[in-house]
């Protein structure tokens, strides 16, 4: 919790793959949902409703959808880990605004960091595990 022009708000971190989106919470009592990525809506942000989706599962899954605004800065990665990355954000902070969602978060998977990340690439090779072609003769 941290003050800032007399707003009380919530902050947290949400990681995937590359992607790092820092999420802050608001109270907002007009009760329309309000989104903001990199200073644009999460609409014109994520371009397909899949995307969408999952950016605003978090506060879905708590029925939360018009209580908070929130803000969020993205960085790095693909579009797709991105919006996860603001999922697991978003779903950290409204931990931290009550502590009765763990459980809900917790059981959709929310809350964990998903460690796969893409295999480095290794000396001798041209990616990761393919290997030049190889002639017998």
């Amino acid at each position: 919790m941290a003050k800032t022009d007399s707003a009380k708000y919530f902050e947290a971190v949400g990681r995937r793959k590359t992607s790092v989106a820092r999420v802050r919470l608001f109270q907002d009592k007009t009760g329309k949902e309000n989104i903001l990525v990199n200073d644009k809506l999460h609409a014109v942000y994520f371009p397909t409703p899949t995307l969408k989706k999952i950016s605003e599962d978090a506060l879905r899954a708590v029925r939360q959808e018009g209580a908070f605004k929130v803000t969020a800065k993205i960085k790095g990665g693909g579009i797709h880990s991105q919006a996860e990355a603001l999922r697991m954000g978003i779903a950290r902070a409204l931990l931290k605004a009550d502590p009765l969602y763990r459980k809900t978060l917790k059981q959709l998977g929310f809350l964990k960091r998903d460690p796969r990340m893409k295999e480095r690439r290794k000396f001798g090779l041209k990616k990761a595990r393919k290997a030049p072609q190889w002639a017998k003769r």
